[in-house]
């Protein structure tokens, strides 16, 4: 299957810190990647270099085939990316806040509603969209956030916690529109603390710390590889 993320020797440092020391993976079409590590490892700041927010030191990012230093632009419309701490206005109304964001992405107006009526669907708010964001739960301004992430159906999406601070009813509705978004041809780089979420939603993991990528397998063979009951006793024991 054709890789829509090519990342090769990437490096990033803040001054004298070395961030990001090196590291190489692949992400393929469909497919969910999980880049976990412990805080401070190098996570964010690889999100954000794929994004395009950082510019790295040295190495390669591709998306779609589009490099990021040679063809940022193309990159940014291959991708889309939600941060944890990301925000929507809450003095609107969350059907007005998606087609605000429609009308910053789709100039042609059958395609703008096309992707607006998609966002919505994603979701899964029904008739709550026609209230004020500032009555929405944690959980329900997350969908609406999910849903203009994706709205733009991007050949990458870059997802850091997606489920952060959720309950478990709101985590596991995110976690089944992710794993449909991927189904349907998307691929998805995410990062979490929630091992449990990890193991549920990834066909890969790459375990990162202090700044180098230290194994990359499927859950499964993860756990068979360190003989462990679950993903969270391999991470302790690769990052120990």
């Amino acid at each position: 299957m054709k890789n829509i993320l090519q990342v090769k020797n990437l490096r990033k440092s803040y001054g004298n810190f070395q961030a990001v020391k090196g590291i190489t993976f692949n992400i393929a079409a469909g497919e969910i990647f999980a880049l976990i590590g412990p805080n401070g490892a190098g996570k964010s700041t690889t999100l954000r270099m794929v994004a395009t927010l950082l510019t790295p030191d040295s190495g390669t990012i591709k998306v779609a085939d589009h490099d990021r230093m040679t063809a940022p632009d193309e990159v940014r419309q291959s991708i889309s990316y939600l941060p944890e701490e990301a925000g929507a206005y809450k003095n609107l109304h969350g059907d007005t806040y998606l087609k605000f964001m429609a009308d910053l992405h789709f100039r042609d107006s059958k395609l703008r509603q096309e992707r607006l009526a998609y966002a919505k669907e994603v979701t899964e708010l029904g008739t709550r969209l026609k209230q004020k964001i500032s009555t929405y739960s944690k959980g329900m301004t997350r969908k609406l956030l999910l849903a203009r992430t994706v709205m733009v159906k991007p050949e990458l999406a870059i997802l850091d916690e997606p489920t952060s601070g959720l309950d478990v009813m709101n985590a596991r509705e995110i976690r089944n529109l992710i794993k449909g978004l991927a189904k349907d041809g998307m691929a998805v780089l995410l990062s979490s603390h929630n091992m449990l979420e990890i193991e549920f939603l990834s066909d890969r993991v790459g375990i990162i710390n202090q700044g180098r990528l230290l194994i990359t397998g499927t859950p499964a063979s993860l756990k068979k590889q360190y003989r462990a009951q679950n993903l969270e006793e391999v991470f302790a024991q690769v990052v120990s």
